[in-house]
This record gives structure tokens, sequence and C-alpha cells, in this order.
């Protein structure tokens, strides 16, 4: 990747990523939703290293959604 990953604020910004693979984008956002990402004391709230702020892990999730989406309607159109 020629980009850091660090450029990305926002979990979408990851799954809407143009150019990155969804195995990648998948490695990025599963980083993201780890346990040591998480803010102490807040369990719902992810800190990955180069965010500006926490985000919800529901949210990190959701994107993690929208990419199996994005692959099975791309399958589904190739039939």
């Amino acid at each position: 990747m020629s980009q850091p990953v660090s450029q990305f604020l926002h979990p979408f910004d990851v799954a809407r990523h143009p150019s990155l693979e969804p195995d990648l984008k998948r490695a990025i956002l599963a980083s993201w939703a780890s346990d040591r990402a998480a803010v102490e004391g807040q369990p719902s709230l992810r800190n990955p290293p180069g965010i500006r702020r926490p985000i919800p892990v529901d949210d990190i999730f959701e994107a993690l959604r929208s990419i199996d989406r994005q692959e099975g309607a791309s399958a589904a159109s190739l039939q």
C-alpha cells in the first residue's frame, strides 16, 4: 500500500477506498476493532494508532459488513 493507514479518519474511508483490495481493507479494519485499540474504560470505542479521535467499534463492524455487501454485489453481477 502506497499510503499510510493513518491517512484514514473513519472506517468507511477504508471500506470505500477504490484501490485497496477487500482483504487489505478487512485487515486494516480488523486491527482497528482489536481489543489492543480499545479505549480504557470505554469498551465500545477504539483508538487505532494515527487516528485523531476514538471510533465506535460498531462503525468498524458496519464498515466490514459494507465490504461484504460490495463483494456480494460484485459477485452477483458476474453471474
